[in-house]
C-alpha cells in the first residue's frame, strides 16, 4: 500500500514555520473557508483581523492530516488495544503487527510520524499565541481565537503525553537556535499542568454554541470535556466530577440511534463534543485530503463503491464483548456479508470478517477520484464519554446513585426502546460499579482510539494486553521517534526498554 500523503495548504510563513491554509466548501464548515494563498513571509503577516482568522483556521485544517487521523494514529492510538488489529491483507503494512504485539522499535516511521503530527498542530497554535496578541481587531473575537489555539495546543499536547510520558514543552514559536530549538523533555506532571491551564483559559472565554457557519469549533464544552478527561488520566477523581458536572449543564444530548450518531448526516450533532471536520470539496481532490474513512473501510470495494483499504479492524474478543442485542455491536462492527442502514452490502467474501462502522461513508457519497469517505468527520469527544467519566468520578468518590445515574442515561440510549435488552445496572458495591463502567466504556466508545490508553491508566495493563505481549514497566508508553533521539544529539532521553 502506498501511502497516499495528499497536497492540500500552503506556506504563509517564513522561518521554516507554516501556517496551514485549508480549501473547503461555504457550508456548515464556512469557517474554514479560506482563500487560497501564495507565499507570504511573516513580516507581512499577522497584521489584520483576517491573518488572525486564517491561522486559526489553518489549525483546524491541520487536525485532518493523515498524521492525526490515519496510520500514525491508529498505530499509536489504536493498534495496541485488545479491540483492534491490523486488518487488511497479511502482507499489507505489516509494520502494524510490530504495534499489535509490542514489538515495535523506536525509529519505526509512524511513531515519527504522529510525534510530528501532533507538534505540527502545536507549531500552528503557537503562531496564532505569539502573533494574534499584537494585531489589532476586535478584542472579542482575538480573546476567542486564543482560546481556540490553547484548546487545540491543549488537546495535541494531551495526545502526546498520554503516548509517550515525558516529552519537550513547546509554548512559543523558537527564535534563538542556541536555546529554543532542542527543548529537553518535560516530566509528565508539569505537562499536565500546562495543559490544564490552557484548558482553563479556553473554558473562560469559548462560548457554549456557535451559529451555523461555525460549527465544529472548539467550545466550552470541549474544553471543560477535555479537562476532565486530562484530570482522570491524573486520577483527579474531584476535578473529573466538577467539569463533566458543568458540561451536562450546556444542552447536549445522546442521540436516540447510536449508529446514526457516526453518520455525515448528524456530523456536529447534539451528542458532538468535538470532531475534526473534514469536507469533500467538489472539483478539488487535493484539498479533500482526509484518509480516516478510507483506511480503514471495507476492502473489496475501494475506487468502485466507496469501500476502502480495510486496516484497523474490529477483534472477535470485541466482538464478543457486548451483551446480547446490544445494537452498538452492529453500530461499532461492519460485520462481512451484511446490509448496512444506509443500505450499503458488504461482500460476503474478503479479507476480513469486520471493519470499522464508525469510519464508515455511505457508499452513495463516494466521488471518482476522491478519497473514500473524505467528507466523514472524526469524532473525537461524545457525550456518552462525559457521562462515563462521571460515572466513573462519582463511583471513585463513593456517590454510587449518581454513577448510576449517569451510567443508566448511556445504557438507556443504547437499548433503543427496547426493555428486554441491557438492563440497568444496579449494584452500589465500589469494585462491581467500576468494572460494569470499565465494560460500558469499552463497548460504548469502542475504535475510537481511547481503549488502550483506558485500560493502561485503570492499572490494567498486564491483565488485559499482556496475553499480546505488553510489558509493565516499559509498554505504559511507546518509544520516543528514534530519529528526534539522534537529532537532539541525546538531549531527548529515550523510554526505558526500548
Amino acid at each position: 500500500m502506498i501511502q497516499n500523503k495528499n497536497i492540500y495548504t500552503k506556506t504563509v510563513l517564513g522561518l521554516g514555520l507554516i501556517v496551514s491554509i485549508a480549501i473547503i466548501p461555504a457550508c456548515k464548515k464556512s469557517f474554514l473557508n479560506v482563500p487560497e494563498q501564495g507565499q507570504q513571509n511573516s513580516a507581512v503577516f499577522w497584521k489584520t483581523a483576517e491573518d488572525a482568522g486564517k491561522g486559526v483556521n489553518a489549525i483546524y485544517g491541520n487536525l485532518r492530516s493523515w498524521e492525526n487521523t490515519a496510520f500514525p494514529a491508529i498505530a499509536i492510538e489504536s493498534m495496541g488495544s485488545d479491540d483492534a488489529e491490523k486488518g487488511s491483507t497479511p502482507s499489507d503494512a505489516s509494520f502494524f503487527l510490530d504495534f499489535d504485539e509490542f514489538k515495535v522499535d523506536p525509529a519505526q516511521g509512524n511513531i515519527a510520524g504522529f510525534w510530528s503530527g501532533q507538534y505540527r498542530n502545536i507549531n500552528y497554535t503557537n503562531q496564532v499565541l505569539d502573533n494574534v496578541p499584537a494585531i489589532v481587531m476586535d478584542e472579542a473575537l482575538k480573546a476567542r481565537y486564543l482560546a481556540e489555539a490553547k484548546f487545540v495546543r491543549a488537546f495535541s499536547y494531551f495526545r502526546l503525553v498520554r503516548a509517550f510520558g515525558n516529552i519537550p514543552l513547546r509554548l512559543h514559536i523558537p527564535t534563538d537556535p542556541n536555546k529554543d530549538y532542542n527543548l529537553p523533555q518535560t516530566p509528565v506532571a508539569q505537562v499536565y499542568a500546562q495543559i490544564e491551564k490552557d484548558l482553563t483559559e479556553a473554558e473562560a472565554v469559548l462560548p457554549a454554541k456557535y451559529g451555523d457557519a461555525d460549527l465544529g469549533r472548539a467550545t466550552k464544552g470541549a474544553a471543560l470535556s477535555l479537562h476532565a478527561k486530562v484530570a482522570m488520566y491524573q486520577k483527579k477523581w474531584g476535578d473529573v466530577l466538577n467539569y463533566t458536572n458543568q458540561v451536562m449543564g450546556l444542552g447536549y444530548a445522546l442521540l436516540p440511534d447510536f449508529e446514526q450518531s457516526f453518520r455525515i448526516a448528524n456530523e456536529n450533532s447534539s451528542e458532538s463534543i468535538f470532531e475534526i471536520q473534514c469536507a469533500l470539496v467538489p472539483g478539488n481532490p487535493a484539498a479533500s485530503n482526509s484518509q480516516y474513512s478510507q483506511v480503514q473501510g471495507a476492502r473489496g470495494t475501494s475506487g468502485v463503491d466507496g469501500g476502502g483499504w480495510g486496516f484497523n479492524v474490529p477483534t472477535p474478543d470485541l466482538a464478543a464483548a457486548f451483551e446480547p442485542g446490544d445494537p452498538r455491536r452492529s453500530g461499532t462492527i461492519l460485520f462481512r456479508g451484511t446490509t448496512t442502514p444506509e443500505g450499503d452490502v458488504i461482500p460476503k467474501v474478503g479479507d476480513n470478517p469486520m471493519y470499522n462502522m464508525k469510519s464508515y461513508s455511505p457508499f452513495k457519497l463516494f466521488v471518482s477520484n476522491f478519497n473514500e469517505g473524505a467528507q466523514q468527520n472524526v469524532r473525537m469527544i461524545r457525550y456518552s464519554d462525559v457521562l462515563l467519566m462521571n460515572a466513573e468520578a462519582a463511583n471513585e468518590l463513593g456517590n454510587s446513585g449518581q454513577a448510576l445515574s449517569s451510567l443508566e442515561q448511556v445504557r438507556r440510549r443504547a437499548r433503543q426502546g427496547n426493555p428486554d435488552i441491557l438492563p440497568a445496572v444496579t449494584t452500589t458495591d465500589q469494585t462491581a460499579l467500576r468494572a460494569a463502567i470499565y465494560k460500558e466504556r469499552r463497548v460504548e466508545l469502542a475504535m475510537e482510539f481511547d481503549r488502550y490508553f483506558d485500560v493502561i491508566r485503570q492499572g490494567r495493563g498486564t491483565a488485559v494486553f499482556g496475553p499480546k505481549g505488553w510489558k509493565a514497566g516499559k509498554n505504559e508508553v511507546w518509544p520516543i521517534p528514534q530519529t528526534e533521539v539522534d537529532l537532539s544529539g541525546g538531549v531527548l532521553v529515550q523510554n526505558p526498554g526500548y
